[in-house]
């Protein structure tokens, strides 16, 4: 078998103003994630490390050092803590950006539930890095990506409700997301840069559109009997026209008794 992939890349032509992206069936039959670059592509699997690797056994080295820190804990009682070095975050970044390209995949192929997943899986690397690095650099080198990540995962989390027209639900995921965002400003004295986070103004601009467009569809829905009465009775009693609001109380109490 050839190792030349050239017909492939002739069969998929790359678009720069575009992602291009594909789900494909391997050999083996498992489905892997594809992205098409200029030079080439990037081949993922869909489940477990993006480049189908078990780092020392375990599913990611994000569970390795997990399982580590459990393990250190256990056998220091000290209070010493564990702690990552240079070479570690290293490890844990570059595979954290193998996520990333995975989870921009999932969300360009409406795949919400997966880059929701791959997004909730770095903010946990995230967290974990701010808890155990030695260099508070390196801290950061992770943490100022948390806004972005926690924009796509909110949207990813939000876009399926939404589009269930499960609308409440939605927007609930939506403000709690503006409201980590929020929280990660405030960790950094930043709260007064507010409104120059890209991210934070993207899920508040998201959020106004959809509670406008909710009223929009909610005011041109076709009105029952009842709250038509209701429209007339307010009118009524503003224009102090008392006999007609009572008739028009008597006939909404006709309509809300049950026959």
């Amino acid at each position: 078998m050839s190792d030349d992939i050239s017909d492939i890349l002739l069969r998929w032509e790359y678009r720069p103003d575009e992602l291009l992206v594909r789900i494909i069936v391997g050999d083996d039959g498992h489905q892997r994630l594809q992205l098409r670059l200029d030079l080439g592509l990037l081949q993922m699997e869909c489940d477990g490390r993006p480049d189908g690797e078990r780092p020392e056994g375990f599913e990611s080295w994000l569970d390795f050092y997990e399982h580590e820190q459990r393990r250190y804990e256990e056998t220091n009682t000290d209070g010493t803590d564990y702690l990552l070095g240079a070479e570690d975050c290293a490890r844990l970044f570059r595979e954290g950006v193998q996520y990333y390209h995975r989870y921009v995949g999932f969300w360009h192929l409406d795949m919400y539930d997966l880059c929701a997943r791959d997004t909730s899986r770095n903010l946990r690397l995230f967290e974990f890095v701010r808890k155990h690095a030695a260099d508070d650099r390196i801290k950061l080198q992770f943490d100022h990506w948390r806004p972005y990540v926690i924009m796509m995962n909110t949207r990813a989390k939000a876009m399926p409700l939404l589009k269930d027209s499960e609308f409440g639900q939605g927007l609930r995921q939506i403000e709690a997301g503006i409201d980590a965002i929020r929280e990660f400003l405030d960790e950094y004295d930043q709260s007064d840069r507010a409104d120059e986070c890209a991210e934070l103004v993207s899920l508040e601009h998201w959020r106004n559109e959809i509670i406008e467009r909710n009223q929009q569809a909610t005011a041109a829905r076709p009105k029952s009997a009842a709250e038509i009465l209701r429209r007339k009775l307010d009118e009524a009693v503003a224009a102090e026209e008392f006999e007609e609001a009572a008739r028009l109380r008597d006939e909404i109490r006709r309509l809300q008794s049950p026959p």
